[in-house]
């Protein structure tokens, strides 16, 4: 799907690249940068498709593509458009040193002197989406990341989407601000706020309650981390399976207050770090009942999070990763 957004500037076809090469959308959703930002590349510092095809039509060749990766490679290490440009231009590889120009000390290329395709980020052997994500999420670029984001979970669907390249995308922003001091905190919390806007809506229309079939998630007390369960319970909706989601931190009343309420079928407790998890708790929760007397019903608690590694209570369902959570709720429920 093309990623290209209102701008009239490039008349393009909404269907896959032609003999010519690729559409500007289409370089845009490989490089991870906005439409915008390869246009104004082009007017301002000339990297522009050597060709064009068609009249007004830009179609990007493996020779204009690879230029624009080593302007995307320069830029991420901090050197301004315009020389980056330049060393693009003049097919500079980042292993490189620019030139100096002033008497500032030049930016120096990764570890290593190895691409990471502009990035900077650890990624390893991932999708081409994960590189997009990471190097639209490093820029800031919130209309880029948005485009990215969706168009991953349209094309690979909800669960393919968050295991291949939301959570790798994650844990590489992750492990660069663990080993670079508070440098990146910024980008890894506006990575979680856009993946948790696409979620939002890539979501269908919230299923209607089907009693004694209701999954509830909720994190323990004293845990934040609501991105998982977020993806959960789109994954689940998406599905047809009614979900009640209580996000971040829930306190014990008002977990067995909405368990009471709503009699579901399973209960999903989230925890991130072993110090939140509390078996006692999720006992407590797989021991409530209701239902008329002689057909009583509890639900089935299911320990999520890597904060259960050995803590799970007897009888607790703790599914390894997204698919077997979903797989696992369905069954319950009934789907």
């Amino acid at each position: 799907m093309d990623v290209t957004t209102g701008s009239g500037e490039d008349q393009e076809g909404e269907g896959g690249p032609e003999v010519g090469g690729l559409t500007t959308g289409e370089v845009a959703r490989r490089l991870g940068v906005a439409p915008t930002t390869i246009r104004t590349w082009d007017r301002r510092y000339g990297l522009g498709p050597e060709a064009h095809t068609g009249g007004r039509h830009r179609r990007w060749t493996v020779r204009d593509v690879a230029r624009l990766e080593r302007m995307c490679a320069w830029t991420a290490t901090g050197l301004p458009p315009a020389e980056a440009a330049h060393l693009a231009r003049t097919e500079q590889p980042l292993t490189a040193a620019p030139p100096r120009r002033t008497a500032a000390r030049a930016p120096q290329p990764p570890e290593g002197g190895r691409s990471r395709a502009g990035s900077g980020l650890r990624l390893g052997d991932v999708r081409q989406e994960c590189k997009g994500v990471a190097r639209a999420a490093l820029r800031l670029d919130a209309a880029a990341l948005d485009q990215l984001l969706l168009t991953a979970i349209t094309e690979h669907g909800l669960v393919a989407a968050w295991t291949e390249v939301i959570m790798p995308t994650l844990q590489a922003v992750g492990r660069k601000w663990e080993t670079s001091g508070e440098k990146y905190v910024e980008v890894e919390h506006f990575l979680s706020w856009h993946v948790s806007g696409a979620l939002r809506r890539a979501a269908p229309h919230t299923a209607p309650d089907r009693r004694g079939a209701t999954t509830v998630l909720a994190c323990v007390p004293g845990e934040m981390h609501t991105l998982p369960l977020e993806v959960l319970s789109a994954a689940l909706t998406e599905r047809g399976v009614p979900v009640r989601m209580f996000g971040g931190a829930l306190p014990v009343e008002s977990l067995v207050s909405a368990v009471r309420r709503t009699g579901p079928a399973a209960v999903g407790l989230w925890a991130q770090s072993r110090t939140t998890a509390s078996r006692p708790l999720a006992q407590h929760v797989a021991g409530m009942e209701w239902g008329v007397r002689g057909a009583r019903r509890r639900p089935v608690v299911l320990a999520l999070g890597p904060g259960w590694a050995g803590r799970a209570p007897a009888g607790a369902v703790r599914p390894v990763g997204l698919a077997e959570a979903v797989t696992a709720l369905e069954s319950l429920t009934g789907r």
